[in-house]
């Protein structure tokens, strides 16, 4: 079994790497990851419900793929990605997006049940108790919801896994781990029924689907 991150981050050193990336995060990280994107945001679309939170909103880089009859909420740590995300509203006139709030995840001020479906977009390597994550939006999302990831997790062997180690010392700097396992977001009960389906590119992501 993969190693948990070696290194828990702080809030405040996840604001601080953010707060370097959030200038060309959408050039550096936004081709990279925009496959993923847009399987999370498909799989989005075509769930039953309507009333979305998307945690780890950053720059905003999916709201304009939400369908109009999506009501999008999005929730960062980063007042710098948020302000992004804001002018992306603006300028794109995003009219189903509701909110963009500056909020921890792992303790949200929403009621039980508030949401039809939560997506987390390459966050649960990036909060500083992953599993704190998964059961806040289990909390959030109603009985016949659904939770959604899409995120990098430590590959099981080769070359990819001992770079992942080699770079795990680097997580604070990063903001995320690289040497992040998906047992250190879901308990075993939930990854038995979890529905896994590798990304590109190179399968370096991973979309996680769980019915709530």
């Amino acid at each position: 079994m993969p190693p948990s991150p070696h290194t828990a981050l702080s809030a405040d050193a996840v604001k601080t790497a953010y707060r370097r990336w959030a200038t060309v995060y959408d050039t550096v990280f936004g081709s990279i990851s925009s496959f993923g994107r847009r399987c999370a945001v498909a799989e989005v679309n075509r769930l039953p419900g309507k009333k979305v939170l998307e945690v780890g909103v950053g720059t905003g880089l999916a709201l304009p793929a939400y369908n109009q009859d999506k009501r999008i909420t999005g929730i960062d740590l980063s007042t710098d990605m948020l302000k992004r995300a804001k002018q992306r509203v603006e300028r794109q006139n995003l009219v189903n997006v509701d909110n963009l709030l500056e909020m921890d995840a792992e303790a949200t001020s929403f009621e039980d049940g508030y949401f039809d479906i939560a997506v987390g977009m390459f966050v649960a390597s990036v909060v500083p108790h992953p599993d704190r994550l998964f059961a806040e939006l289990k909390r959030v999302v109603r009985p016949g919801g659904h939770i959604l990831f899409v995120n990098h997790f430590i590959a099981q062997k080769g070359i990819r896994y001992y770079v992942e180690r080699i770079m795990a010392p680097a997580s604070k700097a990063l903001g995320w781990h690289p040497d992040f396992s998906i047992e250190s977001l879901l308990p075993p009960e939930e990854l038995r029924k979890a529905r896994t389906q590798p990304v590109q590119p190179f399968g370096l992501f991973t979309l996680v689907s769980l019915a709530r």
